[in-house]
This record gives C-alpha cells, sequence and structure tokens, in this order.
C-alpha cells in the first residue's frame, strides 16, 4: 500500500495527526508545554520510521519533516489564538 499512495503523501498526511496528538497532550497536562516542541521531533521521527517500512535513513528524514513542521502548525495557530483572544 506504502507504493501505491508514495511516502511524501503520507508524510502529509501525518503532520496533523501528530498536531491533533500533541494537542491531545497539552490538554491531558502530561507534561509542560514548553517541552512540546522536543516531544513533536522525537513522536515525529518515530512515526517516520515506521510508515517508511524501517528504512532508519529515510524514516530520520521523514520525521524530521514530520515533526519540525508539526512544531509550525502548533506554533501558529497557538499564536494566532492568542491574538484572538486579546483582542
Amino acid at each position: 500500500m506504502l507504493e501505491v499512495i508514495g511516502n511524501e503523501y503520507i508524510t502529509l498526511l501525518l503532520i496533523p495527526i501528530l498536531v491533533g496528538v500533541l494537542e491531545v497532550i497539552k490538554r491531558a497536562e502530561f507534561l509542560n508545554t514548553k517541552y512540546i516542541p522536543m516531544v513533536s521531533i522525537f513522536l515525529g521521527i518515530a512515526m517516520g520510521i515506521i510508515f517508511t517500512g524501517f528504512e532508519m535513513k529515510e524514516g530520520i528524514i521523514a520525521g524530521l519533516y514530520i515533526g519540525l513542521s508539526a512544531v509550525g502548525l502548533f506554533s501558529t495557530v497557538k499564536n494566532t489564538t492568542e491574538g484572538v483572544k486579546e483582542e
């Protein structure tokens, strides 16, 4: 199935999934929100390795892409909602 869809599309689908997981972690107050970026990168790398068929080099690169993209999306939404609340 991975060959049919393509790894690029799977990594794009994993970004919003990781953002949702990060939001659950944040709302459940498992840890301080300042550690969310680090958790995102670690979870992204784990997801990348799993969904590339345990190919380490491709998995780490895809995982960094997923984790860093999720952090950017997470912080953008956070900053936007805080800006709206202040107005």
